[in-house]
């Protein structure tokens, strides 16, 4: 396999629960601003790209990559899966490590680990949680929500995309690759071993409501101060380890990709 690996990160400024939570303020920057500090460190990748749209109101992100010196590709608002291609196509990204821009506690050690994981297995879609999305790949999410890294290659998304127009499918990057089970060589990497502590399913660490975001500003309050590179792992421990905290989210339900699919059918 190539090395020629990029990080997307799939961010704009329209959200029905949460609008403009990418810029919402994570301990004095912006959130996306944090996540891309953090992604930055992952010794396994080539670079960083935003995949953000066309529309007139996200052109602040536009800005913000370019202020961070990442890359910034824009593309369709509701073909994520469009999109995301057209940025490992700009970019000349032979495999990429999908993210989104809410999730900001995503681990640089973790990708470094999961590529190492697909690359070793020779699949052509590792993940840690999108599993929870599909009804036919039988596969247990043991990460928190929000843990979650995917990587594939380009070549499979450009099969991905070619191979249909459903608009879930196109809303959700990876969508068709992880439901089609019999077509792909699907890795699920799993909280075992090292990542045994971080096997906490029932924790929500992504941020799509007001509570979401109150939990992760009370995260990065305790940990960034300690230590700037704080682990993902440290924020499963305060968090599991504090009723309050772990409280504060506990009632936000879960967006299934797989529930919008049999809704549109």
């Amino acid at each position: 396999m190539s090395d020629r690996t990029l990080v997307t990160i799939e961010a704009r400024t329209g959200s029905s629960r949460l609008p403009a939570k990418v810029l919402a303020d994570l301990h004095g920057r912006p959130m996306l601003e944090r996540l891309i500090e953090r992604v930055s460190k992952a010794s396994v990748v080539n670079g960083i790209v935003l995949a953000t749209t066309t529309a007139p109101e996200d052109d602040v992100l536009e800005a913000l990559a370019a202020r961070l010196g990442i890359g910034c590709h824009r593309g369709s608002v509701e073909d994520v899966l469009g999109r995301v291609l057209g940025a490992a196509q700009a970019f000349g990204a032979e495999h990429l490590v999908a993210l989104t821009g809410d999730n900001p506690l995503v681990d640089p050690e973790l990708i470094n680990d999961v590529v190492a994981f697909y690359r070793q297995g020779r699949f052509d879609y590792v993940t840690t949680t999108h599993m929870h999305h599909s009804r036919k790949w039988q596969a247990e999410r043991t990460f928190p929500v929000g843990v979650s890294v995917q990587t594939f290659s380009a070549r499979v998304l450009a099969e991905a995309s070619a191979n249909t127009t459903d608009p879930v499918d196109r809303e959700h990057v990876s969508f068709y690759i992880y439901n089609h089970p019999e077509r792909y060589r699907l890795g699920a990497f799993a909280a075992e071993g090292k990542y045994a502590a971080w096997r906490k399913p029932e924790l929500r660490l992504t941020v799509d409501t007001p509570e979401d975001l109150a939990l992760m500003r009370a995260i990065f309050g305790v940990l960034y101060p300690r230590n700037a590179s704080f682990s993902t792992g440290e924020a499963i421990r305060l968090v599991d380890g504090d009723p309050a905290l772990k409280g504060m989210n506990a009632h936000v339900r879960q967006r299934i990709a797989s529930e919008q699919k049999a809704a549109h059918a």
